[in-house]
C-alpha cells in the first residue's frame, strides 16, 4: 500500500513538473573589460511569424557578485541573418558593467520572455579582464 502511494506521488510529481520542463535553459560566455559596459542579449518584440508582439520581458533572477545590469528599451532594423531580415523592431536589451577595477569571473541569470511567450532562461558567465584605454571608444556604451 505504502508503495502503491509513493508510485502516485511520484507520478503526480513528474505530469505537475511537466510544464516547468518547456523552459529552455542556455549557458553561454562573455567576455568584458572591467569598467565597460557590454550588451549581454538583445530581444525584439517580433512573433515567429514575424508580426509585431508585445514588449519582451526581461527578468535578473540571478544578479553579478561584481558588476551591475541595467536595462534599455529601443528600436533597430533586424540583421540579415536573422530570421526576420530587415525588420524595424522594438528591442529590449540587457548590458552589463563590471566595478571599476575589478577582473576575474561574474555570472548572470536572466529569463527572458519573448514575444510569443516562450522563456528562456540565460545563464551568462563573464571574464572580466583589465580596460585597455582607447580613446576611440564611445563615453557611453549602452547604445543599442
Amino acid at each position: 500500500m505504502l508503495l502503491a502511494r509513493s508510485f502516485t506521488f511520484l507520478a503526480a510529481s513528474v505530469v505537475l513538473a511537466g510544464p516547468a520542463l518547456a523552459q529552455t535553459m542556455v549557458t553561454r560566455s562573455e567576455t568584458a573589460a572591467s569598467g565597460k559596459s557590454v550588451r549581454l542579449a538583445i530581444v525584439p518584440n517580433l512573433k515567429k511569424d514575424c508580426s509585431t508582439g508585445p514588449m519582451p520581458e526581461i527578468r535578473v533572477s540571478g544578479a553579478p557578485k561584481n558588476g551591475s545590469l541595467i536595462t534599455k528599451v529601443g528600436k533597430l532594423k533586424t540583421p540579415a541573418k536573422y530570421r526576420c531580415p530587415g525588420k524595424e523592431a522594438a528591442v529590449q536589451a540587457v548590458f552589463y558593467q563590471s566595478k571599476d577595477g575589478f577582473t576575474g569571473a561574474d555570472e548572470v541569470t536572466v529569463d527572458v520572455k519573448d514575444s510569443d511567450g516562450n522563456v528562456q532562461t540565460q545563464n551568462i558567465k563573464i571574464t572580466v579582464g583589465a580596460a585597455k584605454p582607447d580613446s576611440t571608444a564611445k563615453k557611453d556604451a549602452t547604445d543599442l
